[in-house]
């Protein structure tokens, strides 16, 4: 029988890649502590580290929520337009 896969949580992942920062244990004494393959902590890190200046660039940024609300705003307004042109369209063709 085929066996699931797992999925991780973020904070179980940060936990872990934390660690392996720290450098206390080995990469592979680690794996075995979390019963994980150690090529997945050296993804996870190399993740972790790809992406650690996004979070001091999203710290500042506080506008970025409104905009998605005017564009959101925007798109359903089209989205309503459009229900009428095709409601419209409808009854024109079957009259």
């Amino acid at each position: 029988m085929k066996k699931s896969r797992r999925k991780f949580s973020a904070e179980f992942k940060t936990k872990v890649v934390l660690e392996a920062l720290n450098e206390r244990l080995s990469t592979t004494e680690l794996a075995q502590k979390h019963e994980i393959h150690p090529n997945q902590i050296a993804q996870w890190k190399r993740e972790f580290i790809d992406h650690a200046a996004d979070v001091f660039s999203r710290s500042g940024k506080q506008e970025q929520p409104q905009q998605s609300d005017e564009q959101a705003e925007q798109l359903y307004r089209k989205i309503g337009q459009l229900q009428i042109e095709n409601d419209f369209l409808k009854k024109k063709l079957l009259s």
